[in-house]
This record gives C-alpha cells, structure tokens and sequence, in this order.
C-alpha cells in the first residue's frame, strides 16, 4: 500500500509541478523558443553518443558531434530572437481579437461554447505562425552552422556573436500584430484553417523544418573550404541518415503514444482542474510532444546509429570507386 502512495504522490508532483506547467505554457506560447530551448538540453547528451560510437572514426565522431553543439547554440540564439517579439505580438491578438480580426474570421474560427483562444482553427492559425518561423529560421541557421562548426572543431570560440549583430529584431510594434491579423483574416487561409485544424500539424511542421535545415547543411556543408575533403562526406551521410531516421521514427513513435497521451491529458486536467491556465497548458501538451520525441530520438537514439551507418556509407563508396 505504501508503495502505491509513493507512486500517486510521484505523478501527482509531475501533474502540478510548477516548472512543468511554466514549460508546458511556454510551449502553447512560444513553441518555437521551447523546441529550441529543449534541443539545447538534449544536444547536452548527443555529442557523448557520438563519441561513445564504435568502429568509427574518431575525426569523424569529432566532426559530427561539433555540429550538434554548432547547430544547437545557434539555433536557440536565433530563435529567441525571432520567436520572442512575434509570440509576443499573437498575443496581443489573443487579448484584443476584434481590434485584429474581422467578425467573419472571429465566427468561423471560434467553437460553440469556448472563447476564441480555445478554439482548434484558431490555434491551429496562430500556431502556424509560432511554429513555422522555426522553418523560416532554419535556413540561416543551416548556413551559420556550416561555417561555425570547423571553430568548434578547432576548439576556438564560436562567432555567433557577431553573426547576430547582423541580425536585428527591433521591439513589438502593433504593426507586426495587424499583419498576422490581415493574414489570419485571408479566405484561402481561413479555409485552410478549418480543413487540417484537427491535422498532426505540429509534427507536420517540426518534419519540414528539420528537412530544410539538413538539406541546406548538407549543401553549405559540402562547399565549404573550412571543412576538410575526407572528412565531408561521412558529415554528409551522418546529417542525412540523422534526419530521415529521425523523421520516420518521430511519426511512429508519436502514433503509438497517441492513446497514452490522451490518458495523460485527461489526469492533467483532473489535477490542474481549477488552474486559469489549464487550456493553454493542455495546449503546450500537444505541442511539446512531437519536440520531446523528436529530440529523444535525434540526440540520444540515432547518433549511435548514425554515425555508425555515415561511415560505412563512406567506405563502401569509396570501394566502388
């Protein structure tokens, strides 16, 4: 008996931890940031897999795990930048619709019986926005991480510094706001709202932001001067397989934690049932768990697997030819 109250108290404190809950609406309000912020803590734990690989070797390791940390950093720098200002702005959408969207988009948008921000279409347009600056952010961040990884290898400091200079994201201006009002306002965007409202879209977008950062990776990567010959393509082969095996895992593994989610959701909701916050909570839910599967998968799972399959690769190409 003692044994099973030790248990409830263990999931009770996950339910109505503090940081969870912080994490969790940070999630519904900057999915961005906290994808970002959760690859900072995962890449941690994926440069010690590299390295652990057997049978491989260990310039190749040493590259590889360089340009997770590369990869990581730069993309959380980028990421606070950008994200910040433009959650920031959907949430003055958030407090004051009507000031931002027209009667037409506030009915079609908002459910019967739940305010507007509880509602799938509008949380599906809105969240386009929060999480779909990640793939716009992926290609720079792509680019500046070819070119920052051959410092890390060397052990010299990092310039992300001065990349972010040249970047620059001037406060939140209500402007910003009126333009994701006028474009969640767009017909072909309400349409398109309502039709993949109830859609994997989360997963969705993650899967295409990390095909666009790895494919421009892969080709900033294969040019570089900074990078040695004999050491590309294992870096090549390794980014690819990271990323398809990620990818293909990621849906699957999200598909079979459906039903085990959906039992977490409804105890979180018994616990947290007088919290202000429980909708948005709920919401950081959904939009955490794509981010957290994928990262277990992509920073701890695959980097044994990956830089194991990258040197093969390369070895038997190099045989064939």
């Amino acid at each position: 008996m003692k044994v099973n109250n030790n248990r409830d108290i263990s999931f009770k404190s996950v339910y109505t931890n503090r940081a969870v809950k912080k994490g969790l609406e940070l999630a519904s309000s900057n999915g961005a940031l906290f994808g970002a912020s959760a690859t900072v803590a995962f890449s941690a734990l994926r440069p010690l897999s590299i390295m652990c690989t057997p049978k491989t070797d260990k310039e190749n390791r040493k590259i590889a795990a360089a340009k997770s940390v590369t990869s990581s950093l730069i993309n959380f720098l980028l990421m606070l930048g950008v994200s910040v200002p433009l959650a920031a702005s959907i949430k003055k959408i958030d407090n004051n619709p009507e000031k931002y969207l027209k009667k037409e988009t506030i009915h079609k948008l908002k459910e019967k019986g739940k305010e507007l921000t509880d509602s799938k279409g509008y949380i599906f347009g809105t969240q386009l926005f929060k999480l779909g600056i990640a793939s716009v952010v992926a290609i720079p961040k792509a680019i500046m991480t070819a070119n920052g990884m051959p410092y890390i290898v060397n052990a010299f400091s990092p310039r992300k510094k001065n990349n972010d200079k040249n970047i620059s994201f001037k406060g939140i201006t209500d402007r910003t706001a009126e333009k994701l009002g006028k474009a969640l306002n767009n017909k072909k965007m309400v349409k398109f709202t309502d039709k993949y409202k109830d859609s994997n879209f989360p997963m969705h977008i993650n899967a295409i932001t990390d095909t666009v950062a790895t494919l421009t990776f892969m080709f900033e990567a294969n040019k570089s001067r900074k990078i040695e010959n004999e050491r590309k393509k294992a870096l090549l082969y390794n980014a690819g397989i990271s990323t398809t095996l990620s990818i293909a895992g990621g849906y699957t593994i999200d598909k079979l934690l459906d039903k085990p989610a959906e039992k977490f959701i409804e105890k979180y909701k018994k616990a947290n049932k007088n919290d202000k916050n429980l909708a948005k909570q709920v919401q950081g839910i959904k939009i955490a768990k794509p981010f957290l599967i994928l990262g277990t998968i992509y920073y701890i799972l695959i980097p044994f697997i990956s830089t194991f399959l990258a040197e093969k690769a390369e070895k038997n190409r190099e045989l064939k030819y």
